[in-house]
């Protein structure tokens, strides 16, 4: 029992478009003459054709399908469509007659299924696509990947082992994502197949962000002057664009054309190449074809490949032989492994589809007829569309190694069946594969480095580049919007991420704060010893000019200015804000408030007045009264501070362009009473300064005079620089602050201490 496929080629090209006279079986090699036309064999056809033959042989000679061998009808179409509808007709036909029926479900011809048609022109299913629908026959493609030919409501008999072209434009554009080119021109021809794939592409390249610079057609059906000159105004518009990645959509001859003008301008590009022409050898030796740039093609899976310096497990070859022969791992018979011309000219990738196919149908066929190991036991004689139900692929271990199992989609389309290389010209124009060592920008606008986000102009692959300002940052290249920093981040202008703003007070660990510390240590232990001194050595007459209860008072004030430093350290409290500052007004209003009554012995002592203003003046020196008095003036003004305008901790926002949080004392909302404070203090000064100065006349063994000047200027001085450092650098107040409290306190102890320290120990050592 014989069952007939049909397998459609075109073998050679008619020129001259003169429809070709007779069809006979490729055994025979007829070749089409006419009146004024010529041809031209095709081998890669030839070498498909050989494929299905040798395919269907195999099957046969391994018993695939017990008591059924498989036969074939071989024609050709010449590449015209009524050729291709003729051929049809007559595989169809019983008794050289195709008689019209209205209900074809039993329709019964010698040929269940037509193979090949690789009808490389959209237009031939256009024109037999009704026909086969009539008929219920169905036809089977291993070369026609036109999106179109998926719809099976257009084309419900159409059945193909190749993927549809959206799956080849999805692969394009996100080839282009993976190596970011974002601006690409495209090249298409008018056919259905070039218009259908453009459109597939425009699609793929939006959902990847992937923009055209150009987009240019190529028609197919103008003389040759009108072609070349079209192919001159697109390379004219290829050379004059910045995209270094083209897109070619075009059949072979257009793209040798364009390849021609390239060469000839001697323009280099990134070609894409689709599955029309990715592995053309004519293209490959084409003179000079190394000028027009590498070739990134897009073609079919084939099979397995190995290389002879690194042969895979499965090459079963001796290894002398893996390094004499390149083609050794591709064959099986030890005679045919060798590096002949014959072997290394052809492609015969192209034949594995083909394969394919005419195993996808023997399968098919071997669960309609319900065959076993021995027989067939269904009806051999049945229409052609039971076979689209059974129709799948799965693929024998004895015959290939290369799938497991593989189905048909819901299009009757294999997907996923694409493989991707570079491509350059060695010797002798062959193809060879490579991998991308650098990788070619091909962009309309330079990324947008972190830190920045892009400013779109008319497309959104062309842009600007605009740094994220404060508060906001952009981690990845080429963001259309800055994020927003998280609660308690912060950044800067110009930055990639957001950091936690670091806080700045005088840390205890800080050389600064360290300083202050000991300075404040030291002045308390110096208090301590000058305590001591006056003392022990009381009665001297130094000491008892120099009052030394007042003067053990003033240590014990200066002692609470000198603790009040220790509250400026540390981060800052609420207590601590309020503390220092009551301590230090206390501490040293009390201190000056002794001086000011020494001040005022001397001026009431030494200096002349009459008897009623002496005896007026006389009553109101009262050291204790007036200690306590000024000192208690200086506590009402801390408690109405306290009351109306507290110190507290400062939370003003930092300015956007600091990445510090400033963690400082507000001294209150208005300062009043920071202010009242510090010029009450200022004025007890300068009271005992103008008292002293009066009294500088004074006999100088018998008046402090001297020494309140110094201390009180001291103070003034210091007090003077500090108020505008404090108020127009908020940042260094505190510290400000503290420096002023540690010299004006030294200031009393090395200009009022420290002199009667040294008149005594003076004395001793002139009396001795």
């Amino acid at each position: 029992v014989c069952v007939c496929v049909c397998v459609c080629v075109c073998v050679r090209v008619c020129q001259h478009m003169r429809v070709c006279q007779h069809v006979f079986p490729l055994a025979k090699i007829i070749y089409c003459f006419s009146t004024l036309s010529t041809f031209s064999f095709d081998l890669v056809s030839f070498m498909r054709s050989l494929a299905i033959i040798h395919e269907i042989d195999e099957i046969n000679a391994a018993g695939f399908l017990p008591g059924v061998r498989l036969g074939y009808l071989m024609c050709d179409t010449c590449s015209f469509a009524s050729k291709a509808l003729g051929n049809v007709e007559h595989m169809l036909e019983d008794n050289k007659t195709l008689n019209v029926k209205c209900n074809y479900t039993d329709f019964r011809p010698k040929v269940k299924i037509i193979l090949g048609l690789s009808l490389y022109i959209y237009v031939y299913f256009l024109c037999i696509k009704k026909y086969f629908c009539m008929i219920l026959s169905h036809q089977l493609s291993s070369t026609s990947s036109a999106a179109k030919l998926s719809d099976k409501l257009r084309f419900p008999s159409f059945i193909r082992t190749v993927p549809s072209d959206k799956h080849q434009t999805k692969a394009v554009a996100k080839m282009m994502k993976h190596y970011d080119w974002n601006w690409v021109g495209v090249v298409y021809g008018d056919d259905e197949y070039g218009k259908a794939a453009f459109q597939s592409f425009l699609t793929d390249a939006e959902a990847n962000n992937v923009c055209l610079a150009y987009q240019e057609v190529l028609p197919y059906y103008l003389d040759n002057l009108q072609t070349m000159q079209r192919i001159e105004q697109v390379a004219a518009q290829i050379r004059s664009s910045n995209a270094q990645v083209v897109l070619l959509i075009l059949k072979l001859d257009l793209v040798q054309g364009l390849f021609k003008e390239m060469i000839r301008t001697n323009t280099s590009r990134i070609w894409i190449a689709s599955d029309a022409w990715s592995r053309s050898i004519s293209i490959a030796r084409m003179d000079s074809i190394n000028k027009v740039g590498d070739i990134l093609g897009f073609t079919f899976l084939s099979g397995k490949k190995c290389d002879s310096k690194t042969p895979p497990s499965y090459c079963s070859i001796p290894d002398l032989r893996k390094i004499q022969s390149g083609n050794a791992c591709n064959f099986t018979d030890p005679q045919e492994q060798n590096d002949d011309y014959l072997v290394n000219a052809l492609d015969t990738s192209q034949a594995f589809l083909h394969k394919v196919a005419v195993q996808a149908v023997a399968n098919a066929l071997k669960k309609l007829l319900k065959c076993n190991s021995s027989l067939c036991l269904g009806e051999i004689n049945f229409p052609p569309w039971k076979i689209l139900i059974s129709l799948t692929i799965t693929i024998h271990p004895s015959f290939f190694q290369l799938f497991r199992k593989t189905k048909f989609s819901g299009t009757k389309t294999i997907p996923n069946m694409y493989r991707q290389s570079l491509y350059r010209l060695i010797s002798n124009g062959y193809l060879h594969s490579l991998l991308l060592s650098q990788i070619p920008q091909s962009r309309c606008s330079q990324r947008c480095a972190p830190g920045s986000v892009k400013k779109i102009f008319n497309t959104s692959c062309c842009y600007s580049c605009i740094p994220c300002v404060e508060g906001t940052y952009s981690d990845e290249p080429d963001l259309q919007n800055c994020k927003t920093c998280p609660n308690g981040t912060w950044s800067l202008k110009n930055w990639s991420e957001c950091k936690p703003r670091t806080e700045s007070y005088m840390k205890w660990s800080d050389p600064h704060p360290i300083v202050m510390m000991a300075a404040a240590a030291f002045g308390i232990l110096l208090l301590l010893v000058t305590f001591i001194i006056f003392l022990v050595y009381r009665d001297s007459p130094p000491m008892k000019r120099a009052e030394v209860r007042l003067s053990c008072v003033m240590m014990a004030g200066l002692s609470v200015s000198f603790a009040s430093v220790i509250c400026f350290m540390g981060k800052p409290s609420v207590h601590f804000c309020r503390a220092r500052q009551v301590m230090y007004a206390m501490g040293f209003t009390l201190c000056v408030s002794c001086i000011l009554v020494k001040a005022y012995r001397t001026f009431l002592a030494f200096l002349p007045f009459g008897q009623l203003t002496s005896r007026q003046l006389h009553k109101l020196y009262h050291p204790p009264a007036i200690v306590i008095i000024i000192t208690t003036l200086q506590g009402i003004i801390c408690l109405l501070w306290l009351i109306f305008d507290s110190p507290d901790i400062d939370e003003t926002p930092p300015p956007p362009q600091s990445m510090t949080i400033l963690i400082h004392c507000d001294e209150g909302n208005t300062y009043i009473g920071f202010g009242i404070m510090l010029s009450y203090i200022a004025l007890l000064s300068l009271i005992c300064f103008l008292l002293a100065i009066k009294g500088r006349k004074v006999p100088h063994e018998f008046s402090e005079t001297g020494y309140i000047i110094f201390s009180m200027l001291m103070y003034l001085f210091v007090w003077v620089c500090f108020i505008p450092v404090y108020i127009t650098n908020s940042e260094n107040g505190t510290p400000v602050q503290a420096s002023a409290i540690l010299v004006s306190s030294y200031g009393i102890i090395f200009c009022h201490f420290y002199p009667s320290a040294m008149k005594h120990f003076g004395g001793q050592r002139q009396t001795q």
